[in-house]
């Protein structure tokens, strides 16, 4: 299990941990079962920049907040929903849309994605009253465990890639179990905290019904897309349910 939470460290983000794992079907399947984990850590490193700066200037302490999680993921998924972007958004059959998404090069429609993407970021995170390190913890725990549900049950679109790679891992009984405990984790903090969760969800088989129907099933890119569609569905829905409290 070590090795699976490596492994996941090493698919997610971009921080130095040198130790080489072997890419078999053992330890792509366990790392799944951290994926939730592993998002709370990079929420976290998140809240953690933005309550060392915020004490200069709140926007300054979102603007930091927003640097260091790109920095941590090394923008994958930002690069993923720009790909997914300018290949969907061409509407093109799908042969031709996943050779557009494998290109190295940026569309217009990548571009405004990201822009809009971290704009939207910025704002809903300006927008929650306290309790900003948190949210983020949740908020992108919340994505990685739809992610890792996908990855456990959903097509793939092409027979290749990484994400291929922990598709056939069969990694349906750790995403299982990593889910009840993430669950159980939002129930002992508040379990009101599991409307932003069944919302991802809910985003997440409206990304699958969008993508089997342009391209079959997902791939690594579609992966990173709806990742970052997750963390912005939870935080617009903790904007809303932090209200009620």
């Amino acid at each position: 299990m070590i090795d699976g939470f490596i492994l996941a460290i090493q698919f997610l983000t971009r921080l130095p941990i040198n130790k080489s794992v072997d890419f078999n079907d053992k330890s792509l399947s366990r790392s799944v079962f951290f994926f939730s984990m592993v998002g709370m850590i990079i929420g976290g490193i998140g809240g953690l920049f933005y309550y060392i700066f915020s004490y200069l200037n709140k926007n300054i302490g979102i603007f930091f907040a927003l640097v260091s999680m790109i920095v941590v993921t090394g923008g994958l998924h930002l690069d993923g929903l720009s790909d997914t972007c300018d290949g969907f958004l061409s509407y093109r059959e799908k042969d031709r849309i996943l050779e557009i998404m494998k290109d190295s090069r940026i569309g217009a429609f990548g571009v405004i994605s990201i822009v809009l993407d971290i704009l939207l970021k910025y704002i809903l995170i300006s927008s929650i009253k306290g309790y900003i390190p948190l949210i983020l913890g949740l908020s992108f725990g919340n994505s990685r465990l739809v992610i890792s549900y996908i990855m456990s049950t959903k097509k793939v679109g092409r027979n290749d890639g990484l994400g291929y790679m922990f598709h056939k891992s069969n990694p349906k009984k750790y995403a299982l179990f990593g889910g009840i405990i993430y669950i159980a984790i939002i129930l002992l903090i508040n379990p009101i905290y599991l409307i932003p969760l069944l919302l991802s969800f809910i985003a997440g088989e409206i990304m699958t019904k969008i993508t089997y129907k342009k391209i079959g099933g997902f791939t690594g890119d579609v992966y990173g897309a709806t990742i970052e569609i997750g963390e912005i569905i939870s935080l617009i829905t903790f904007v809303e349910v932090l209200k009620w409290i």
